[in-house]
Parts: C-alpha cells; sequence; structure tokens
C-alpha cells in the first residue's frame, strides 16, 4: 500500500513554503501531491507540466494535484491515474492540509473507507508550528491545538524571527502537549530534512523514541498527555479495555500511541490511533530498547491519568513492569533445557 503523509499547521504556519522545499530533494521524486487549489499558493514555480485537468507534474518529477471537493475522490482519482499509466508511478503520497483542518478526518478517510484502505495507509501526521504566533495560536483555536496534539513530527517555523525565550517556552508546551513527537527547528536557511515526509511512523525509529518520551502529568490546561505502563497483557482483554475506552471517551483522546507486550509473543505490537480510530497493528521483529513492556501514551483532553491507569489494570489484570529485559536466545534456550 501507499503510504500518505498528512502535511498540516495553522494558517500562515508555512507548510506551503516547506512543501516546495522538501520536494526539491531527490529522495522525494517519486511523490504525489495532494493540496487545495496548488494555483493559488506556493508552488506555481514548481509546476512545469500540466498533465491533464487539476494535475501537473513537478521539476523534481512529483505529480500534483488539486483538491477541489471531496478527498476520496481526489486519491481515487489519482489511484486510477497511477494504475491506467495517466501520471508517473509513486511511492508515497502527501496531502496539505487546509490551516483550519483538524487531521481525524482525514485519517478517518484512509482508515474507514473500504475502497481506500486496500491501496493506502495511513503515514506521518507532520505539523508546522509558527514559532512567533504559536502560542497565541494554540491558545485562541481548538484546530491548532488538534494539530499538535495527532502530529507524529513538529516542525516549528521562523525561529530565526522569534527570541529565543519565545521559542524555548513553545518548545516547552508543544512537548508536554505532544510528548512523543520530536521537534525539529527550521529557518529558511535550513534544508529541511526529506525524513519529515518519509518516516514510518510505526518503525523501529518511531517506536524507540515512544520508549524514549518523557511524560509528566498534565499541564494545567484542557489538553495533556497520560501515560500508562505495565508488563504483558492479554491480547484479548486490551482489546476490550481500548475498544470500551474509545466508545467512552474517543473524542477526548486526540492520540493514542504505544508499543504492547502480548502475553506468549516475543516481539512487540506498534498500536496508534487518531481520536477513536485505531490503524492496524503491525509487529516489530524485536524490542528497540531490548525490554519487553507495554508503554501507552494518551493525548487527549480533560483525561484523568489515574482513573485511565486504574482502569487499564481492572480490564488488563497486567503487572507492573519490572524493568526485566527480554531474554535473549542463550537465555531462552538454556530455560528450556532447565524445563526438560
Amino acid at each position: 500500500m501507499t503510504p500518505v503523509t498528512l502535511l498540516t499547521g495553522f494558517l500562515g504556519a508555512g507548510k506551503t513554503a516547506l512543501l516546495a522545499r522538501l520536494l526539491r530533494w531527490p529522495a522525494l521524486r517519486d511523490s504525489a501531491v495532494l493540496i487545495n487549489e496548488f494555483g493559488e499558493v506556493g508552488l506555481d514555480h514548481l509546476l512545469v507540466e500540466p498533465l491533464e485537468g487539476e494535475v501537473a507534474l513537478l521539476r523534481g518529477g512529483c505529480v500534483c494535484c488539486s483538491i477541489r471537493g471531496d478527498l476520496k475522490a481526489a486519491l481515487v482519482d489519482l489511484h486510477d491515474r497511477r494504475r491506467r499509466g495517466l501520471v508517473p508511478d509513486f511511492r508515497r503520497v502527501v496531502i496539505e492540509t487546509t490551516g483550519l483542518a483538524d487531521p481525524g478526518p482525514a485519517v478517518a478517510t484512509l482508515v474507514a473507507d473500504p475502497i481506500l484502505r486496500h491501496a493506502f495507509a495511513v503515514g506521518s501526521i507532520v505539523t508546522v508550528v509558527d514559532a512567533v504566533n504559536g502560542a497565541r495560536t494554540l491558545d485562541a483555536h481548538e484546530e491548532a491545538i488538534r494539530q499538535a496534539a495527532c502530529a507524529d513530527r513538529l516542525v516549528l517555523s521562523k525561529t530565526d524571527l522569534a527570541e529565543p525565550a519565545v521559542v524555548a517556552s513553545l518548545r516547552a508546551r508543544l512537548a508536554a502537549l505532544n510528548p512523543v513527537a520530536p521537534v525539529t527547528d527550521l529557518t529558511l536557511d535550513d534544508e529541511p530534512e526529506a525524513a519529515l515526509l518519509t518516516d514510518d511512523p510505526t518503525g523501529e525509529g518511531s517506536a524507540r523514541r515512544w520508549l524514549c518520551a518523557e511524560v509528566t502529568a498534565p499541564p494545567h490546561g484542557p489538553v495533556g498527555a497520560v501515560l500508562i505502563e505495565s508488563g504483558p497483557v492479554d491480547w484479548t482483554r486490551f482489546g476490550l479495555w481500548l475498544g470500551m475506552l474509545l466508545h467512552r471517551h474517543g473524542e477526548r483522546i486526540l492520540r493514542l500511541k504505544g508499543l504492547v507486550a502480548v502475553e506468549g509473543a516475543d516481539t512487540p505490537v506498534v498500536i496508534q490511533g487518531v481520536q477513536h480510530l485505531v490503524h492496524p497493528p503491525r509487529h516489530l521483529p524485536a524490542w528497540p530498547d531490548g525490554t519487553a513492556r507495554t508503554r501507552l501514551v494518551l493525548i487527549g483532553h480533560d483525561l484523568d491519568g489515574d482513573l485511565l491507569r486504574r482502569s487499564y489494570g481492572a480490564f488488563t489484570g497486567a503487572r507492573a513492569f519490572t524493568g526485566a529485559p527480554v531474554p535473549g536466545p542463550d537465555a531462552a534456550q538454556s530455560r528450556a533445557a532447565a524445563d526438560r
């Protein structure tokens, strides 16, 4: 399936400018871009060859399409054009959302639609935050909070135009709001890394960041993060708890990410979701830090961490995490020999 990266951020954050710079990278040459009304934004200088209707070919080889209506219709049309050879083949799709967009509905379109989910998979959510106006925007607009809370990666733009103390304060606020998303500072003099659009949010590197993320008690405010940790869990019990949690509080939980240690399994299961939608679970080949533990980070509105942890323990019966490392093959063989 073709991964789809969502590039989001509030009005004026610098999404289109960042996208234009990223598309110059040779590593991103095999990308398709969906953008609202591309003829009216700052990608014009990259458009060199109109192919058909609202489709153009960029100088670097990327396909650029305009979203004039339904996102599903745009993706289906793009997939059909590729199948018929009307556009160059592409390895990934990048969707630049509008400045007021909540990423949740776009994720829902990809995960829940019976046609799209067989051709496309949710990739990273990359959110651009304006360092100059970011704090005021977060104070005034719920959409900006949702964009930051849902992100797999955060990009701070215009850091060269803001006072260092303002940038530091905004970084701290974003870290409290979304502790599992790494923050990249970016000025007009920087070369943005291609990994912003090629990262696998369920890969080993991302999982290692989740394990290292420092999650403190939710700050005073409407949105914060809650950490739940335990030893291995029964998968059925865990699924029951998660399903009931999202059914009851799905609108309040903006983002869910974590690794699950499943009883009887040697490797971790990556689980993540946006609002009430959970992506298909994915198995990693090994534990990133060599330690089997369940570690979930929930980001949302007015979450009671103690209550969530109590309900998790009651439903799953999971024991507290002991910090024991995953036994290597030699230890496993020795244990099997002793059992015999």
